[in-house]
């Protein structure tokens, strides 16, 4: 037969877009928000990310990025293994989706299952690669620097970080799945 396994679909389907939501949730400055800032207008929001701290003025929209990190925040542990984790966990699954595209047969007769089957381990690394530092952060949001009396909650790309990550695990754990076409040959 020439068609695709269906669980080779649904792993090129939901690995691309966990690699692009986790792109976002690694580049955009968003994992969590400090806003009722002593000290500061009402209406000021910090956004932290894992490389840059914006202040946003919500009445006017006017957002400056580079804010000095004055409470130590990016030398905290959680925040240094995402800037490691995140970026490497980006590298691991485009090698993978490279793997996987290679054993998934565009081009061939018959998918290669066994290179599918890999593709879909990596896949899945990459995968938890992202989710360690997502959940590690969301642990410790709380107890990472802020200014007392400040308001925290949790920003759009630790959200799309562990969005990208699930998806991530699922798609790869589908083209895993591959491997049982190699113990029935």
């Amino acid at each position: 037969s020439m068609r695709t396994p269906t669980e080779m679909i649904v792993g090129l389907v939901l690995c691309p877009c966990g690699l692009l939501l986790t792109l976002t949730g690694t580049l955009a400055p968003s994992w969590r928000q400090v806003s009722l800032i002593p000290e500061q207008p009402m209406d000021v929001v910090w956004e932290q990310g894992i490389w840059d701290i914006c202040r946003e003025r919500q009445s006017t929209h006017d957002r400056l990025c580079g804010q000095a990190d004055e409470l130590g925040y990016f030398d905290q542990v959680p925040v240094r293994v995402a800037q490691g984790l995140m970026p490497s966990s980006l590298v691991v699954a485009l090698v993978g989706f490279v793997v996987a595209s290679l054993g998934v047969r565009c081009w061939q007769p018959e998918p290669q299952h066994l290179v599918a089957g890999v593709a879909g381990l990596v896949l899945l690394l990459s995968g938890l690669m992202s989710l360690v530092p997502s959940s590690w952060y969301t642990q410790e949001l709380w107890a990472l620097p802020a200014p007392p009396g400040s308001m925290l909650s949790v920003g759009y790309s630790l959200v799309l970080s562990y969005l990208g990550s699930c998806m991530e695990i699922l798609g790869g754990l589908a083209l895993a799945l591959s491997f049982h076409h190699c113990c029935k040959e």
